[in-house]
């Protein structure tokens, strides 16, 4: 978890997990009561209730925590965001950066609130389109705005690990709406979040 608060568990929640886990590891033919299984159920029950920690947060909420009149109505960029998630279709993580842009109409939000939005979005069983959809609807919706851009940029351990195996590959999406609609921001937007990299 990206906070240095340790983690509160349900102790039923992790008590139920670790023994399907417990189970999950006969299964695969080795013996969970070998040393360095002993406390494996236990460790990974946890570690999928951090993984999926964002069902326990409103998006919504967290950005109206931090909303600020601005009169201006020059694109705002929070680029770089890194991420961790768990693909839905093999509960395998995939993971990069997201940058968020957003053209304000009259407020503006604190910049760690974008970060926390992904955050809410990316920990929980996800795929990568859908990530960057929800994240621009969300921030589109609890924002006064003339327009949002999302882009990702992510690895897929499902694709490097398994199946294809194409160890090199990424995976990009991208969500916009309002005035992102227009090429020549998108082209802006582009350049601002690529400016390290030339």
């Amino acid at each position: 978890m990206s906070n240095n608060k340790k983690p509160q568990y349900d102790n039923e929640q992790v008590e139920k997990l670790a023994s399907h886990l417990k189970a999950i590891i006969e299964l695969l033919g080795e013996d969970p009561s070998r040393e360095g299984l002993l406390k494996t159920p236990e460790r990974a029950a946890k570690a999928l209730i951090d993984n999926t920690s964002g069902y326990n947060t409103d998006a919504g909420v967290l950005i109206k925590q931090a909303l600020f009149s601005h009169d201006s109505d020059q694109m705002v960029i929070v680029k770089d965001i890194e991420f961790y998630s768990l693909c839905e279709h093999h509960i395998l993580p995939f993971f990069g950066t997201i940058s968020i842009g957003y053209i304000p109409d009259g407020e503006i939000v604190g910049l760690s609130k974008l970060a926390r939005v992904v955050e809410s979005q990316a920990r929980r069983l996800q795929v990568q389109e859908r990530l960057t959809a929800d994240i621009c609807d969300i921030v589109d919706k609890n924002i006064k705005n003339k327009g949002v851009i999302v882009v990702c940029e992510a690895a897929h351990m499902c694709m490097k690990m398994r199946g294809i195996e194409k160890q090199e590959t990424t995976t990009v999406t991208i969500q916009f709406c309002g005035k992102f609609e227009s090429v020549e921001l998108q082209q802006q937007f582009f350049t601002l979040i690529n400016l390290k990299k030339q």
